[in-house]
């Protein structure tokens, strides 16, 4: 019996020993956390939901030609964030720069093929992974207005602020690059 319970008794502590690793990477932080931005203009909410990457010593090796997002299948396409599809939510009609966007769910995309100009394209495709991109799924494109951020910025992140009135301003940062299109809710 006692040879049973010291056999037992080492499988028990070996079992343990193979679930530490596991147990360490349920510690260790997201490479790309789940962020979410929103604002609500005239009692409706507009939200984005993403998930944030971070530069992690890959200053000017993000958007140039070779550089991380170039290896995303759909390059010049971006999924404007990192692992499931960026989100848009809107419980309000919106013009979205030059863009109609009716209430509902969407997702957003970003072309970077001018680096100077970038688009983003709205999605009516909603629910994939971030890397499924289908040009005949868009709802439309819309271009966005370039900036430098006043320091590099480490994480991605979304914000949608409002500007008074109806009005608002989706912007995204990352990097050297600060892209935004202004907004407004019908």
């Amino acid at each position: 019996m006692r040879k049973h319970v010291a056999a037992f008794g080492a499988l028990a502590f070996g079992l343990a020993l193979l679930a530490l690793p596991a147990l360490a990477q349920q510690k260790k932080p997201l490479a790309s956390p789940a962020a979410k931005a929103s604002v609500t203009i005239d009692g409706k909410t507009i939200a984005i939901d993403y998930n944030s990457p971070r530069v992690r010593g890959r200053e000017g090796k993000i958007f140039t030609q070779g550089g991380l997002i170039s290896h995303d299948p759909h390059y010049p396409v971006w999924r404007g964030g990192a692992n499931a599809a960026t989100t848009l939510h809107t419980a309000a009609n919106l013009t979205l720069g030059t863009l109609q966007v009716p209430a509902g769910t969407y997702t957003l995309f970003v072309n970077i093929a001018n680096p100077d100009q970038w688009s983003l394209i709205v999605s009516k495709d909603t629910g994939e992974w971030g890397l499924s991109y289908n040009p005949a799924k868009d709802l439309g494109r819309t271009p966005m207005q370039m900036s430098k951020p006043p320091a590099t910025a480490e994480d991605l992140k979304y914000t949608l602020t409002s500007s008074g009135g109806n009005k608002g301003t989706l912007t995204l940062t990352w990097e050297d690059k600060q892209a935004s299109v202004p907004f407004t809710v019908h």
